[in-house]
């Protein structure tokens, strides 16, 4: 799972939290270097890489790339994370899925 690769890394780890605290809003790539105090080239190589793994989504508005979590892709990691759960009975872990990713981002 690329998912999990790509929060190994701490700032990368960062940029995720942030992004899921900021709902699908989502934050300017130029913000969110600025909040976690990495350089611009250094983040852009961090947001490729979320975004490759499927857990971050970007989007045009004006000159801005915006960055959001992608609820799909995160969706997949927990189900991932839970697949084993319950001695092989995943579904009794989904509700934990859906209302962990309901609550933050509607």
């Amino acid at each position: 799972m690329g998912a999990l690769g790509a929060l190994a890394q701490e700032s990368r780890l960062k940029v995720f939290r942030l992004l899921v605290r900021s709902g699908p809003d989502g934050v300017a790539a130029g913000d969110i270097a600025r909040k976690l105090a990495v350089p611009h080239n250094t983040m852009s190589s961090h947001l490729a890489i979320l975004t490759r793994a499927h857990l971050v989504s970007a989007r045009k508005e004006g000159r801005s790339v915006i960055y959001a979590v992608d609820l799909e892709g995160t969706r997949a990691l927990l189900s991932f994370l839970v697949e084993d759960c319950c001695r092989g009975k995943p579904h009794i872990c989904a509700p934990l899925i859906a209302s962990t990713l309901a609550e933050c981002c509607p």
